[in-house]
């Protein structure tokens, strides 16, 4: 049996679709860190999802919790955003599951209706989501977490899991302040900052997402989300600059 595990706040454009496609699986629990939309109202229409509640810890902490509440050892990790296709959700639930095994999932990123087949990040995207948590769990990273896998084995699943991760501008520059500001609590005194690293991380993505991911192929979207890159490593270490000064400061 295989609990689904989601971290949600204020997803209510795109819960009911991601639940929509998770009726099929005995246990969906979502773990609400701070909803004040609909998400919480939605959520309670599908009966089997359990609804639990929590601050944010960080994303990896997060999935933690939610994954040692949920009542079966496999773990199945879906975002609020993220769709699985018909076929992902028959072909999981007829896996023979190893415990020794992690298994990774195929997903499409879609951005104004379109499959974005190129662009740092988005294409080619695998993503491990299903799991054993007696054999292991999520980094504890801030942000761009991962489930750890060294001594397991790796097994990618072939249908789709369909992403929706941008519906409008706006939702690129608030993930881009929230992704900005993790990376830097993640990274401070670890790492240095300034607007020379800014400026040399921030083209050097734009660089690598446009040209050699191929984002020049994808006509405006394709601009559009090579220049989110590079805005967001660009106000990564400026934050990291600015976070590693307060703490000398206090020291």
């Amino acid at each position: 049996m295989i609990t689904v595990t989601i971290v949600a706040k204020n997803a209510e454009e795109t819960i009911e679709k991601t639940l929509q496609s998770l009726t099929s699986f005995p246990e969906v629990l979502l773990l609400d860190t701070g909803s004040s939309d609909k998400t919480i109202q939605i959520a309670k229409t599908f009966p089997n999802v359990v609804l639990k509640e929590s601050e944010f810890l960080g994303f990896g902490k997060t999935h933690n919790k939610a994954s040692s509440l949920a009542k079966y050892d496999w773990i199945l990790s879906i975002d609020s955003d993220e769709v699985l296709s018909s076929g992902l959700s028959s072909e999981i639930l007829s896996l023979p599951l190893d415990p020794k095994t992690v298994y990774a999932l195929d997903r499409h990123n879609f951005f104004r209706g379109k499959w974005i087949k190129g662009c740092s990040g988005w294409y080619p995207d695998k993503v491990t989501r299903l799991y054993n948590r007696i054999s292991t769990r999520f980094s504890d990273d801030e942000v761009h977490e991962k489930i750890l896998s060294s001594g397991l084995q790796l097994y990618t699943l072939t249908n789709p899991l369909y992403h929706y991760p941008y519906r409008k501008i706006s939702d690129f520059l608030s993930k881009m302040q929230q992704y900005s500001t993790l990376f830097a609590q993640q990274n401070k005194e670890k790492k240095s900052g300034g607007l020379g690293k800014a400026i040399l991380h921030s083209w050097a993505t734009f660089l690598k997402s446009y040209f050699l991911k191929k984002g020049f192929l994808l006509g405006a979207e394709g601009f559009i989300i090579s220049a989110y890159n590079a805005h967001t490593a660009f106000y990564k270490y400026l934050k990291l600059e600015e976070i590693n000064k307060a703490t000398d400061k206090v020291e």
